[in-house]
């Protein structure tokens, strides 16, 4: 034991050995004209410790082992020198950039957004202040590859290159969101753009780091509500906008303040708002009138939301965690009720009712407690150089209340952990990593049963510098496991109870297998080219495997990849169930330097066994079953089955812009995504339509102005239960002035979005034809910073 103990104390002393006397390293960042630059960030590579230039632009940072300093400065290329302790009076010249340069969290090595092999957008600072809207989904709509799933404004969900749902990863700070909104479009998110530092959008697979969910990509969200550099004062910002389309209020504040390397953060948001308003439009009830409306009843929306972290951040360990509590009640449109039927919100936020109509519409209450931690120890001098862990835990609850009773909850409790050792091998840098997550999710009267589905991933990712060309080599092996107990006797024409139904224990299990490799070549100074080729493999979620019920949210009836149909029964034979396999191709060209830049990207995704919904062409209802949608019955539910065919999906995003001079920029930006069967030429459904757009951002003194136009082509590929969707342009406009309020900085803003009123239609909606786009509305606020 005695020996034991002196081999581990050994082996210890040579991972964490570094110098014991710390040295002062002094510099000085300039532009190519040897003037100074202010506000530049120097960080020393594995560590959390940062500092910031001064006007001269010097600085002075702490080291205590021979490492690499990381200078960045918005619109400047990122710069990276290797130093010693004997490094002193270091010299740094930075070159402009005509891209915003910003260090990607989710990248997981350090890259700066011109670095990432993986085609990325990044939204922070001002920018996203001024685009950040209620929901993710239209907050990132507006991006290149990326559009929004929109089931009314509360609900709305990104889709990237096509893909939603459960193929695009919606994280935290690295750690999954565990709310419900990857497996139904009514499902809010409970990411809050509001409070986010940043907003990371990786287009393409990302499934080596953050697992076999992530095929289409990855949106992260970045905050800091766990401290990772030390807060020297007592810092915050207050902000309130008002929506007159919907008479929204949104109030949100954050406070953070540290001392003697503890550090706390606390954020808060609340917003109140009603039905939105429309341009005025059509729409065709069941019992075939024709209603003209110029608002989307049921989609209020009351919410708040609070979030407390703290940490310890020292010269090589950071601890921390923080505790989050989201508890929203929206309302979910597409149902048929009473018409001029207005919801009455309770005040407790238990009920919503109006005593003068029987029925209520539909609404949701969503609740979530989220806590998070973080052990991070940085080692210097070794191969090992960081060792960081995430863990998270998340109690989700979803309620779809229906004539004032509970008609559906979800609920769902997740633990996940993240281990990743950072290192670097000879001329190699990387990551080995460990991946948990265990999602528990239940529900009363659910159309999806209980189940349990637990993963266990290995992933390493490795790069090397080969002169202007880095190449990248990934691979994940991930053992995905589910659990559930299935009613193996379903209704059927003439017994609609379930009590005597037989129960089956289900279990089933995967071996996820993910590569990928990829480079990115600096041809010449300030362009670049990039390619990559990746394998991943998903297995399919509790309800694309299971479901079996009626979804409340969506009306329809929802039938799982397991079930067979016969006889107007769901028979549960879950029989060669394949997963969903996607080969990616991804080939980018950038340019960053001088006054012009542009990304341009070329994608092609080969799926075999691609997973969707599929009109049955049958409906539902409790009294005869399953029967053909012909049979002239007038109170049936349409009935969709998850199904599996070999597909492609294929298309380009760009985005250009050109500084036309100090005070003016503008910029043009597209996609196109074309998405069919492979076997029959049939195209998937709900597929974005196309779309173009342009900017032009103009500042005057303390002004700051914007105006945005984007055409939404008609989208006619389009599936046997579909219809055509019309295309139409929206055009949004800013304004932003600076108050001189001494310490306070503050801004007064207008943003007028849709200023021509236009009426559209979201074709990927499953709601397109009773949700149209919000009609014209003025949003102004003021936000201050201290």
């Amino acid at each position: 034991m005695t020996k034991l103990t002196l081999i581990s104390s050994a082996i210890f002393s040579v991972l964490c050995s570094h110098s014991a006397l710390a040295a002062t390293v002094n510099g000085k960042v300039t532009d190519e004209k040897n003037q100074p630059i202010e506000n530049a960030t120097i960080h020393v590579h594995g560590k959390s410790q940062s500092v910031k230039t001064n006007k001269l632009g010097e600085f002075a940072i702490e080291l205590d082992a021979s490492g690499q300093l990381h200078i960045s400065k918005d619109n400047y290329s990122d710069s990276r020198i290797t130093v010693t302790e004997s490094s002193n009076n270091i010299a740094i010249a930075l070159k402009p950039t005509s891209i915003e340069t910003v260090v990607v969290f989710a990248s997981a090595l350090h890259k700066s957004s011109l670095e990432m092999i993986s085609p990325v957008n990044v939204l922070s600072g001002d920018e996203l202040r001024n685009k950040s809207k209620p929901t993710l989904g239209e907050t990132l709509k507006g991006l290149p590859g990326v559009n929004a799933s929109y089931f009314g404004p509360v609900s709305s969900s990104p889709i990237i290159r096509g893909l939603d749902g459960p193929r695009v990863k919606i994280m935290q700070n690295g750690l999954d969101s565990s709310d419900a909104s990857r497996i139904g479009p009514d499902h809010a998110t409970s990411s809050d753009s509001l409070a986010a530092e940043q907003i990371e959008v990786l287009r393409g697979p990302s499934t080596l780091l953050y697992g076999s969910g992530a095929i289409g990509g990855v949106v992260n969200v970045v905050d800091n509500r766990i401290p990772t550099s030390n807060i020297d004062e007592l810092t915050g910002a207050v902000e309130y906008s008002h929506d007159s389309v919907s008479n929204a209020n949104t109030y949100a504040a954050k406070l953070e303040t540290g001392y003697n390397n503890f550090n706390f953060h606390f954020d808060g948001t609340k917003r109140s708002g009603d039905d939105y308003q429309t341009p005025r439009f059509n729409q065709l009830h069941e019992d075939g009138d024709v209603e003209s409306k110029d608002s989307v009843e049921n989609t209020f929306i009351d919410s708040e939301t609070v979030n407390f972290g703290t940490s310890y951040v020292g010269e090589h360990l950071t601890v921390g965690f923080s505790y989050g509590k989201i508890k929203t009640d929206y309302g979910i449109p597409g149902h048929e009720h009473d018409h001029g039927h207005e919801h009455d919100h309770a005040a407790d936020g238990d009920a919503h009712s109006d005593e003068a109509h029987e029925e209520t519409p539909v609404f949701a209450q969503l609740e979530q407690d989220r806590w998070q931690g973080l052990l991070s120890y940085a080692l210097h001098n070794n191969w090992i150089e960081t060792i960081n862990l995430r863990l998270g835990y998340t109690d989700y609850l979803h309620s779809e209340i229906e004539n004032g009773e509970i008609g559906t909850t979800f609920k769902n409790k997740t633990t996940e952990a993240r281990l990743n050792i950072e290192h670097k091998l000879a001329d190699w840098h990387g990551m080995v990593g460990y991946h948990y997550s265990d999602y528990d999710a239940n529900g009363e009267e659910a159309f999806t049963p209980a189940s349990v589905t637990t993963t266990n991933a290995l992933y390493l990712l490795e790069e090397r510098e080969f002169g202007d060309v880095t190449i990248e080599l990934g691979a994940r092996v991930e053992d995905y496991k589910i659990k559930s107990q299935i009613a193996t006797h379903q209704h059927s024409h003439d017994d609609t109870q379930t009590s005597n139904a037989e129960v089956l224990d289900y279990t089933k299990s995967f071996t996820n297998l993910s590569a990928s490799m990829g480079a990115i070549w600096q041809y010449t100074p300030g362009y670049s080219m990039a390619m990559s080729l990746s394998h991943s493999e998903r297995a399919p979620l509790s309800a694309e495997l299971l479901s079996n019920g009626l979804h409340i949210a969506t009306g329809t009836y929802e039938l799982g990849l397991g079930y067979h149909i016969e006889d107007g029964e769901a028979h549960f034979e879950p029989e060669n169930i394949k997963q969903e396999t996607s080969t990616n191709i991804d080939l980018g060209f950038r340019r960053f330097s001088g006054d012009f830049g542009y990304s341009v990207n070329f994608f092609y995704n080969d799926i075999k066994n691609f997973y969707f919904q599929e009109n049955t062409g049958l409906v539902f209802d409790e009294e005869h079953g399953l029967e053909a949608a012909d049979n002239g019955h007038d109170h049936g539910v349409a009935v969709y089955q998850f199904t599996s065919k070999d597909a492609e999906l294929y298309g380009l995003e760009f985005d250009a812009h050109y500084k036309v001079n100090a005070s003016t920029l503008v910029k043009v930006f597209g996609d196109s995504t074309r998405a069919k069967l492979k076997q029959d030429d049939e195209n998937l459904p709900r597929i974005p339509a196309n779309k173009l757009g342009s900017e032009l951002q103009y500042n005057l003194g303390n002004w700051q102005f914007a105006l945005t136009g984007t055409h939404y082509f008609s989208q006619t590929d389009i599936t046997a239960y579909e219809t055509k969707t019309d295309g139409y342009t929206l055009f949004d406009a800013q304004a932003n002035y600076q108050l001189d309020l001494g310490n306070l900085d503050t801004q007064l803003y207008i943003n007028v979005d849709n200023i021509t009123d236009e009426l559209g239609f979201v074709h990927s909606s499953f709601i397109k034809d009773t949700a149209p786009l919000p009609g014209r509305n003025f949003r102004f606020g003021i936000r201050g910073y201290f």
